[in-house]
């Protein structure tokens, strides 16, 4: 019989996952119509309220779920990683557990799947309706650029939701990549892809646990991981001041020489100082970061540690 895992990253989800696992149950007993066994891996990824306790007390009712548990937060890429990896399904899907993604379609998704006409089914978001202007507007900012600067498509709204054989899975986790952006991973092992397309829904309970300045911080790993254009853009930007430098600079002294107009100005000159040192340290930044992924990926440490597991 097919077996279906679903890994499901958790970090202080308690309230969520009794929620979580009751609607799993409607699905199991749809798939079971079409024989079709369900495996689901909870990921606590180093939760600081009950949890692993909440995980624990499903997992002794039910044989089908297994649970991880990290000594500590490793982030959420490391929990989808450790899922992939510890999962025995023929198929696999990542899902959030506070129920943005629809456990109903996974249905629909393993339609497509089964006759091995499709090698994963992703869904994306059509709406945004319910996310602050601000974090919206970024978003798609993000994709149009990502999009123009990387090989590597990457399709608004996408989900890390998604139903993948075992086959991409493999292929997924055999990118042993300590600084992961599984978003870009997941489409460069290429395999062909249907997209299901739904609008955005609330959380069941509680609040996001990304703000801003997380989800910044991963849009620029995802830049890193995936293209070196900011590299290139730095080069250009060096190329281009060097070359407006030396041309102000014969500008300068033919108009001393022929007009004899002494130089003079220094505020701004200031200006002109403090803006080509930011522009230097902008440029330097870039480097840095991509220096500083080279550094963790060359101490080879282990991309999650687990404290206990079932």
């Amino acid at each position: 019989m097919p077996k279906i895992s679903i890994v499901v990253p958790c970090f202080n989800e308690e309230e969520s996952i009794k929620f979580f696992y009751q609607e799993m149950e409607k699905v199991e007993k749809k798939l079971k119509k079409q024989k079709v066994t369900l495996e689901i891996i909870f990921i606590d990824d180093g939760s600081i309220d009950n949890t692993l306790e909440e995980i624990k007390k499903i997992s002794k009712k039910s044989k089908k779920v297994k649970y991880i548990s990290f000594s500590r937060n490793f982030g959420k890429e490391a929990a989808m990683y450790a899922g992939l990896e510890y999962s025995t399904g023929d198929y696999v899907t990542v899902m959030d557990v506070d129920l943005q993604d629809p456990p109903m379609m996974i249905i629909e998704m393993y339609e497509y799947v089964k006759d091995k006409e499709y090698d994963s089914v992703g869904v994306r978001r059509v709406t945004r309706k319910g996310e602050p202007f601000i974090r919206s507007f970024f978003a798609k900012i993000f994709y149009k650029l990502i999009n123009k600067i990387s090989k590597v498509e990457m399709v608004d709204g996408a989900r890390d939701f998604r139903l993948m054989s075992r086959q991409m899975v493999n292929a997924v986790l055999s990118m042993k990549e300590y600084n992961r952006y599984s978003k870009g991973l997941f489409n460069f092992v290429g395999f062909k892809t249907k997209w299901l397309e739904y609008e955005n829904i609330k959380r069941v309970h509680g609040k996001t646990k990304w703000n801003f300045w997380g989800l910044f911080l991963y849009a620029m790993d995802g830049i890193i991981a995936f293209t070196t254009a900011p590299l290139t853009i730095a080069t250009i930007i060096g190329v281009i001041f060097c070359l407006v430098s030396f041309i102000a600079i014969i500008f300068i002294i033919i108009k001393t020489l022929i007009w004899n107009d002494p130089t003079s100005g220094w505020p701004s000159m200031v200006c002109i100082m403090f803006f080509l040192s930011g522009i230097q340290l902008f440029c330097t930044g870039i480097g840095g970061l991509y220096l500083s992924k080279t550094y963790l990926e060359t101490k080879k440490r282990p991309i999650y540690i687990i404290k206990e597991q079932k």
